[in-house]
């Protein structure tokens, strides 16, 4: 079964093609990937946005939007792995997309065999690509950053990746304020810097999974018109 940082790696398809998504959604879960779908450009950037996912499977025909304008807003805030899907073999194209941050490209039709064979790589370099260890433990709470393991108490909790990267980035400044603006740039880039309800969201969503409250807090404190810190 594919893994990636120790947990069920998720997949996020961008096709408007419902028989597209099902086939890949069928095939993908019968890999043992997790996957989220999203028939529109703008749906899927939300998607990425709030859920997070460790590769996008992005096509380039896409109702509201081209693939490429989906491609050149979310490389500004994920470096996650994206396989292009596209019916139109131009070379040109194919060269301006990876040029724009796509890490590979197929053209329909593709065998699944082939797609998966491409997927594993790229899961396979970024792993060995992964960021320099750090753990937190303080008896209770347990964090490793390097291999996205978050336990309570002792019981494994389930982040999703938008989760875990507000709580890695708060943990690797430990002790230290990170601006509302610095989260905002790192998690959605700087387009993104007003939509502050995402991380209001995301931060209640993370605190109740921690045991944390925003009233007493114990490990996320918010610093009035500034940010948030993690405990010394």
């Amino acid at each position: 079964m594919p893994q990636t940082f120790n947990q069920q790696a998720s997949v996020l398809i961008i096709d408007d093609e419902p028989q597209i998504r099902k086939f890949l959604d069928i095939a993908l879960r019968a890999q043992g990937y997790q996957v989220h779908v999203a028939e529109t450009g703008m749906k899927g950037l939300e998607t990425l946005a709030t859920r997070g996912a460790d590769l996008l499977i992005l096509d380039l025909g896409l109702p509201d939007m081209e693939g490429q304008a989906v491609l050149t807003e979310m490389r500004q805030w994920s470096d996650i792995p994206v396989i292009v899907l596209s019916a139109r073999p131009d070379e040109n194209q194919k060269i301006k997309l990876l040029d724009a941050g796509a890490n590979d490209y197929v053209t329909k039709p593709f065998s699944i065999q082939e797609l998966c064979a491409r997927i594993r790589v790229l899961f396979r370099n970024k792993s060995q690509q992964s960021e320099h260890n750090i753990i937190f433990n303080d008896g209770q709470l347990f964090v490793d950053v390097a291999e996205h393991v978050v336990k309570l108490a002792g019981e494994e909790i389930v982040l999703t990746k938008k989760e875990f990267q507000l709580f890695a980035l708060l943990i690797r400044h430990q002790g230290k304020i990170v601006t509302q603006k610095q989260i905002m740039n790192e998690l959605w880039g700087i387009t993104h810097e007003e939509d502050t309800h995402y991380l209001r969201i995301l931060l209640k969503k993370l605190r109740t999974k921690i045991g944390d409250s925003a009233a007493t807090p114990h490990y996320i404190f918010t610093i009035a018109g500034v940010g948030l810190r993690f405990c010394e």
